[in-house]
């Protein structure tokens, strides 16, 4: 069994920059493909960025060359480097491994 834990959200001005990360732990030789997802109330919850078991990535068009999803060689640590940010992306950011494991969340506030 595979835990997410989150960290690193805040509050941030806009074009500010925030780095969050994703502790995994437990079985995670079963960890493939890994996501952060974002949701407010409004718009609900979005896939913003995914990276496969061989670093391919792919990112929503609303923040593509603003963030960079990345992870450590063990795959225990999962990276959500954000640039830029706008009033639009706040919401609260999840950890996701394979699909249907999550994390608790960490909020992402930008607001001047």
């Amino acid at each position: 069994q595979v835990q997410l834990v989150e960290s690193g959200g805040g509050s941030v001005q806009p074009g500010g920059s925030l780095r969050l990360s994703c502790a995994a732990s437990g079985d995670i030789s079963d960890i493939n493909i890994m996501g952060w997802y974002r949701q407010d109330p409004e718009k609900g919850r979005e896939a913003v960025a995914i990276i496969t078991s061989t670093g391919g990535t792919a990112y929503v068009e609303s923040v593509k060359g603003r963030f960079t999803i990345s992870r450590d060689i063990n795959r225990n640590h999962l990276y959500l480097e954000m640039n830029d940010l706008k009033p639009e992306d706040t919401a609260v950011y999840y950890c996701n491994a394979n699909g249907y494991i999550w994390g608790q969340g960490t909020q992402v506030t930008v607001s001047s």
